[in-house]
């Protein structure tokens, strides 16, 4: 990426193109490491499959899920939790991608990225869309096979449902940045991603109707209305039915910006956490 830059003639600023060969390396960086990381993929398609395999089949007299929309009749148990177990992928995806810039951070990788004469929102952003851009391809593959279990959408909805993955992805991804930020060492951030992966995945709409969580807990229901891993997997639920869900697309919208600005700051070497603590890629 350095050489190909160095091949363009000095101007002011940066040409468009320059911000497209940085993009392309970056993410050709990131599916690099994923295709070297084989047991990544596998193991991002055994918690949803085991979920859907194996929970649903043993929930599914147990949980009825009524005509709620997009429905327009009633469903099996383990059509309404695939969107839920979509997000899941994309979940544990964001938090992988951000696990691996605090060992950046800590091999001294990062701070090779961050002193590039790129602007430092550009070079974060382009990360984040590297690890969507990853996702994609594992929910894409656990929609396959879940075809293959006789878990249909409308032919038309494998296609709609991408702008809302695309979305869902950064918003997930940028929670993830966000968290790196703040986290000191390898070791605390895996350990703090138990603690945001399985409350977010639980208290959300994923692997139960609302209806029935307003029933059993008042306060829980409105835990879950205020989770924003709800607003993700009610927005995939209706894109896969070719609706819109307009006020999750609102929230998730809100909270992807949310978290990429309060991920840019945290990683600004002047008043950003790192520049705190004097860590790598803190100080450039």
């Amino acid at each position: 990426m350095t050489a190909e830059l160095a091949a363009f003639p000095r101007v002011t600023g940066f040409l468009p193109v320059r911000y497209a060969i940085c993009l392309k390396g970056i993410v050709w960086r990131e599916g690099l490491r994923f295709l070297h990381q084989r047991e990544r993929f596998v193991a991002a398609l055994v918690r949803p499959l085991v979920w859907l395999f194996i929970f649903a089949a043993g929930f599914r007299q147990v949980l009825g899920v009524s005509i709620i929309p997009p429905y327009e009749t009633y469903i099996l148990y383990e059509v309404y939790i695939t969107p839920g177990l979509m997000l899941l992928i994309q979940l544990f995806n964001g938090m992988q991608s951000s696990l691996s810039m605090v060992y950046d951070r800590e091999m001294g990788n990062m701070r090779t990225l961050l002193v590039s004469p790129m602007p430092r929102w550009f070079l974060l952003s382009s990360k984040l869309v590297a690890g969507m851009a990853v996702s994609l391809p594992q929910v894409y593959t656990f929609l396959a096979i879940a075809w293959f279990w006789e878990i249909e959408a409308p032919p038309f909805g494998y296609i709609a449902v991408l702008p809302a993955l695309v979305l869902s992805g950064l918003m997930l991804g940028a929670l993830g940045m966000l968290m790196s930020s703040v986290s000191k060492q390898l070791e605390n951030f895996a350990g703090a991603m138990n603690f945001v992966i399985f409350p977010m995945f639980f208290a959300s709409s994923a692997l139960y109707p609302l209806w029935r969580v307003r029933e059993a807990s008042p306060l829980l229901y409105y835990v879950c209305e205020l989770n924003p891993f709800t607003h993700a997997v009610e927005l995939v639920r209706f894109a896969l039915y070719c609706q819109i869900n307009w006020i999750s697309l609102a929230v998730v919208a809100g909270c992807t910006a949310l978290f990429m600005v309060g991920a840019i700051l945290a990683y600004n070497p002047s008043r950003g956490f790192l520049a705190r603590r004097g860590e790598p890629g803190g100080g450039t």
